[in-house]
């Protein structure tokens, strides 16, 4: 549960450190399996992804900041860092100085939140990013060419050709290969990225992960927990509505290449896009506060 945005009076010790605990408690539950399976070398088509596609480490996951506007009572200073001011009400983030440090890059996500929230949702790309970045490769070109595809190759390039691809997720449609890309109807790019954005997109909601770790933390780190929780999520459906048979994982496949797994896709998109929402929401509303 997102914890509240900018509370009313000052947090007493027992209460942020009861905060911060739960926080660590919850993210420890992501991070032990990730860690052992580092350890030991084994990848995870699934689980491993927010931790490799991403470029928050683990530690900054689990490390807990209250957001703007919070003042903490008997905090040390030394523990939380360099953006922490100390007032005689208590420990406060030093807002002003984060926000003129970072006022650049807090802009474009305020603009591109903002503009994705503002349009409607569009469910109809059934998943179809995933099966053009493995568009005419063999098995042994796909980029998780551990596990099978569930179709021949030929099969999947005819399910691409029959559906099409209505991606407008740069970050997605950058992984298409070569011949899918002329197939899209759309040429995403990063400069069009607050024009395209459209809140729907299963790629879009797991991106709220990334928008606000990189806004931390000007925001509480329990919201961005619940934005990894989300896209954790996120990412099953999209590797199972994928070309890839991870059934063996424990993944049933959402046979997208069918009507009754086209519907099924659709209605977990449209489940995600109202949470998103809501995630969204929070985002800008904790910009607003700081």
């Amino acid at each position: 549960m997102t914890a509240a945005l900018a509370p009313a009076a000052p947090l007493d010790l027992a209460d942020w450190q009861a905060r911060r605990r739960a926080h660590e408690e919850r993210v420890d539950a992501w991070l032990a399996p990730h860690l052992a399976r580092r350890r030991a070398g084994r990848k995870h088509p699934v689980e491993d992804f927010l931790f490799t596609y991403y470029s928050h480490r683990p530690a900054q996951l689990r490390r807990w900041h209250p957001g703007a506007g919070v003042v903490l009572r008997g905090a040390d200073p030394a523990e939380f860092g360099r953006d922490y001011r100390a007032t005689s009400a208590g420990l406060t983030l030093d807002t002003d100085a984060v926000r003129a440090r970072r006022a650049e890059s807090v802009d474009w996500i305020r603009a591109l939140l903002a503009a994705t929230a503002g349009r409607p949702a569009h469910l109809g790309c059934f998943g179809m990013h995933e099966w053009a970045m493995v568009y005419r490769q063999t098995q042994e070109e796909v980029r998780h060419n551990a596990w099978p595809l569930r179709l021949s190759p030929a099969r999947t390039a005819e399910v691409v050709q029959e559906r099409g691809v209505r991606c407008s997720h740069f970050d997605a449609y950058r992984f298409f290969t070569a011949p899918a890309r002329p197939l899209n109807v759309l040429t995403p790019t990063r400069e069009r990225q607050h024009e395209l954005e459209q809140p729907g997109c299963l790629h879009a909601n797991m991106d709220l992960y990334k928008w606000a770790y990189k806004l931390s933390p000007l925001v509480p780190s329990e919201l961005v927990a619940d934005a990894f929780a989300l896209a954790r999520e996120i990412r099953t459906l999209d590797m199972r509505a994928s070309p890839y048979d991870l059934a063996a994982l424990g993944y049933p496949p959402v046979r997208v290449e069918t009507p009754e797994g086209r519907a099924e896709y659709a209605a977990a998109q449209r489940g995600f896009a109202e949470r998103a929402a809501g995630l969204r929401a929070h985002l800008l509303a904790a910009l607003g506060a700081a």
